[in-house]
């Protein structure tokens, strides 16, 4: 089965090629970015490989409006968070989602799994995410918000490990770092807590 991380903006402005492309040669010379679909300006899907082709991601951009497979994108994610907790980053999820104007979809392919294409993956994903106004996605983990930290658990069960987390009070993001694998970190976390025992706490407030 095929595996996505995604940006959700609510920008239907999108970076140019080069401008992504640029990202890639700077940043990861090992690895390449061309375009699948589209041009320069409108490009509409990407391929990043590395420079012996081993294909990392195909890159799909998505606009949101009536009858579009952006739109049908946005409705599956709503639906695969019906049942998700905590009940205050959902309802916060599906308020932002009305507002999206470009899905940006990353399939994960097989050179994903390697250490430079992780990275260059990750940096094609920031680039997409910092154009502004934007959340991150991904199969099997949830939703962050603007500011990237976790705020939706679809985690499995047996995950573990430190990870940056929010939880929504009062119009207030309360920013964190919790062990993914310790029970009372995440009965905390699915009531919409912030766990007890965690070192700092960060606030910020929602946008009006």
């Amino acid at each position: 089965m095929a595996y996505y991380t995604r940006v959700l903006s609510k920008e239907d402005e999108f970076p140019a090629f080069d401008e992504l492309a640029q990202v890639i040669r700077s940043e990861h010379p090992g690895c390449r970015l061309t375009i699948e679909v589209g041009d320069e300006e409108e490009w509409e899907s990407l391929l990043l490989s590395t420079d012996d082709e081993v294909e990392i991601a195909l890159i799909e951009r998505k606009p949101v409006f009536d009858g579009s497979a952006g739109q049908d994108e946005i409705a599956d994610l709503i639906e695969d968070t019906l049942d998700s907790m905590p009940e205050s980053g959902v309802a916060w999820l599906h308020e932002y989602m009305a507002s999206v104007k470009t899905v940006f979809s990353l399939q994960h392919l097989l050179g994903a799994d390697s250490e430079d294409g992780s990275a260059a993956l990750h940096a094609l994903r920031t680039a997409l995410w910092e154009g502004g106004g934007a959340i991150i996605q991904a199969d099997l983990e949830g939703f962050t918000n603007e500011e990237g930290f976790h705020i939706v658990w679809q985690f499995s069960d047996t995950v573990s490990g430190a990870w940056n987390m929010a939880v929504l009070q009062d119009e207030t993001w309360h920013h964190f770092k919790m062990d993914l694998g310790d029970p009372e970190h995440r009965e905390a976390f699915m009531r919409g807590e912030v766990p007890r025992d965690v070192s700092s706490v960060q606030l910020s407030r929602t946008e009006d």
